[in-house]
């Protein structure tokens, strides 16, 4: 995943669309920020979680979700989200 994020970021650069970066990578920055979120929350609430597990994906799966199923929400999230950022990017 780190890889993935290195080479969107990188494109992201080259291309001047850095600011369309968290739409077209919204699974990604969301993962992120779970982990944030929690380790935040752990921090700053006394040990208090927000998620059942950090990264979100894995708070889905504690909650019963199966695995193909947070696997297929995230591949349709992440074609959604492509698509409004190359939108977006073509109207701007």
């Amino acid at each position: 995943m780190i890889g993935l994020t290195v080479t969107l970021s990188v494109i992201a650069f080259l291309t001047n669309t850095v600011l369309l970066l968290p739409i077209i990578a919204f699974p990604l920055f969301i993962t992120s920020l779970s982990d944030v979120i929690q380790i935040g929350s752990r921090k700053f609430r006394g040990g208090k979680k927000v998620f059942l597990y950090a990264p979100i994906h894995h708070h889905f799966e504690a909650l019963g979700w199966p695995k193909y199923k947070v696997t297929m929400r995230y591949w349709i999230v992440s074609i959604i989200t492509a698509m409004i950022g190359v939108i977006v990017s073509i109207i701007s």
